[in-house]
């Protein structure tokens, strides 16, 4: 009886947003030059590092964003795993066009912020992106990345929203909802990648060990 060829592994993608910053959750920073991260946002990315080499020190490769709060926060995880980061434009912040360095409390009393919550996928940021057009972007790199490495573990740091949009498309889930993701600070989120779609596997996770992330 022949035997049958075991399936592929899965390319487990570990989604880490940058550390905190002097404005997080004050102003919406955008693609803005010039950010780097809190003294906070340091400590975030070290803790990050020593939770992800302690579960996967054989991690293939680790990514970032260009803007300098992922690059800084991806530097201590590379060092961790013993790797260089590598830039890849497809994880970076969503284009806020003329919103960004605004505040969020006077964004939050626009008229439009109620579409940007509750009907994301209808929403153009003025003079930039849209939603749509950033899950489109970011989900076309998480596809490279998996066939860039496939049956391995890589680290993607990037930010919130992208992040959230990733997850919700692995979840199958409209875009309309991905304002329901929280993706805190430095936290890390685990999407396995096989031929038959994701899993996924954690989200927004902050503490604790990762060693038991795998499909059940």
């Amino acid at each position: 009886m022949p035997t049958r060829a075991a399936p592929p592994k899965p390319t487990l993608i570990l989604f880490v947003r940058h550390g905190q910053t002097p404005t997080t959750g004050k102003v919406l920073p955008g693609r803005a030059a010039g950010l780097h991260l809190a003294e906070a946002g340091t400590a975030q990315a070290e803790a990050a590092a020593a939770r992800i080499a302690a579960a996967f020190p054989k991690a293939a490769a680790v990514y970032c964003s260009p803007l300098e709060r992922t690059r800084e926060t991806a530097a201590p995880i590379a060092k961790a795993l013993g790797l260089k980061a590598s830039v890849d434009r497809g994880l970076i912040e969503c284009d806020f066009g003329d919103w960004t360095g605004a505040e969020l409390k006077g964004l939050a009393k626009l008229p439009e912020w109620k579409t940007v919550q509750r009907y994301p996928s209808g929403f153009r940021f003025p003079g930039g992106e849209s939603f749509a057009e950033m899950q489109t972007r970011m989900v076309s790199a998480v596809g490279r990345l998996v066939a860039a490495h496939p049956g391995e573990t890589v680290v993607a740091v990037s930010h919130a929203d992208p992040i959230k949009a990733a997850v919700n498309q692995a979840l199958g889930a409209h875009l309309d909802l991905f304002q329901r993701v929280v993706i805190s600070p430095c936290s890390i989120s685990a999407v396995a990648y096989s031929p038959l779609g994701p899993t996924v596997l954690t989200v927004n996770s902050i503490a604790g060990a990762l060693k038991e992330l795998k499909p059940s």
